[in-house]
């Protein structure tokens, strides 16, 4: 029975594993057992997806990204090249510490700019937006524009992604 997903034959997909119908995933990838790739989801040149990390539908994850166990994203979220997440708060080489791993939620429609990087155990809010190079130390709320190292809001913006403009009170998206 032929798959109903396309994986390129440079990548490697580890069992067991969930991958949903039309996934697509690129050159290099490297997919361990236990992870969850959800419908639709588009996985990019050089992506690792480590055991028990949790892809929503439609989620689209850019070129040279990992994504370590504990990160959770829900459906439509887009994750920039080269974003880096992290897994532990105290890293040492000559201490395990896999038992302290930490969960990172990337909720619904979030959207991460290139080269970010997203400290284990926060959530980035629904609909909110990361700017590109920034570093996410702490919860971003929904709909929140953040940028910059540590990364801070800096407005709000629209489920489509533009930054809001208000008038009177009231926020206007052009689209």
């Amino acid at each position: 029975m032929a798959e109903d997903y396309f994986v390129h034959e440079s990548s490697i997909i580890d069992t067991p594993c969930e991958i949903g119908y039309g996934v697509k995933i690129w050159h290099f990838c490297h997919i361990m057992p236990y992870a969850h790739i959800g419908i639709g989801c588009v996985i990019g040149q050089n992506v690792f997806i480590a055991s028990r990390v949790w892809l929503g539908k439609n989620v689209h994850v850019q070129n040279n990204v990992s994504l370590y166990e504990g990160v959770h994203c829900e459906d439509d979220v887009f994750i920039g090249p080269s974003v880096v997440f992290t897994n532990i708060k105290i890293p040492r080489s000559a201490i395990s510490r896999k038992d302290q791993y930490r969960k990172t939620l990337v909720e619904k429609g979030a959207s991460i700019g290139a080269n970010a990087t997203i400290l284990c155990g926060t959530t980035i809010g629904t609909y909110s937006m990361i700017g590109a190079g920034s570093t996410v130390t702490k919860d971003v709320l929904p709909y929140a524009l953040v940028q910059g190292n540590p990364a801070r809001q800096v407005g709000w913006v629209s489920e489509s992604g533009h930054k809001l403009n208000f008038v009177d009170g009231k926020a206007y998206c052009p689209e």
